[in-house]
């Protein structure tokens, strides 16, 4: 799920609270990043699980170490405060441009935030191809709600649309 937010002036987020609870209503974070484009706020609790895990695979996989060594150059712990907000480390702040209106996607284990208008050019960079939409709806056909399927985007749709080059749309009848 994505939703628009906002970072205010001193660089704090307000966590959504439908967020918070998908988190497991913890009050400790780790805002970090893979590659300075957008920040990944993990719960603590969840950051030390992933951390072992990388720590773990850097004797057998370089890859393991280079992920670890970034997610500690961008991150940082942080608590929560009482209004809900955690505050965006400043290194991420500047480099993946995390002010004012923001994108909050939501996974199942952490947020992803994205500037805006980075983000619609990051979908766009990275189009969905005729290869991913069909692994996609081979996998995923049975998911769809009846009457929806992909269709190609038309010239027409702007970087303002949310999916820039492929559209889930109604399928008319």
């Amino acid at each position: 799920m994505s939703m628009s937010a906002k970072i205010d002036p001193k660089g704090r987020l307000r966590i959504p609270a439908n967020s918070l609870s998908a988190l497991g209503d913890c009050a400790e974070f780790f805002i970090t990043s893979e590659d300075g484009n957008s920040a990944r706020v993990y719960p603590l609790v969840i950051w030390n699980e992933v951390e072992k895990r990388l720590a773990g695979t850097h004797l057998h996989n370089s890859n393991g170490l280079r992920l670890l060594s970034r997610a500690k150059y961008f991150g940082q712990i942080v608590a929560m405060d009482k209004q809900g907000r955690v505050l965006i480390p400043v290194v991420l702040r500047e480099t993946a441009d995390i002010k004012g209106e923001v994108d909050v996607l939501n996974y199942s284990k952490y947020l992803e935030i994205w500037n805006h208008t980075s983000f619609l050019k990051s979908l766009k960079r990275s189009s969905i191809t005729a290869l991913d939409e069909k692994t996609s709806t081979v996998r995923n056909r049975a998911r769809l709600p009846i009457g929806f399927r992909f269709e190609p985007a038309s010239e027409s749709n702007s970087l303002s649309s949310p999916t820039v080059d492929r559209r889930l749309s109604l399928a008319r009848r």
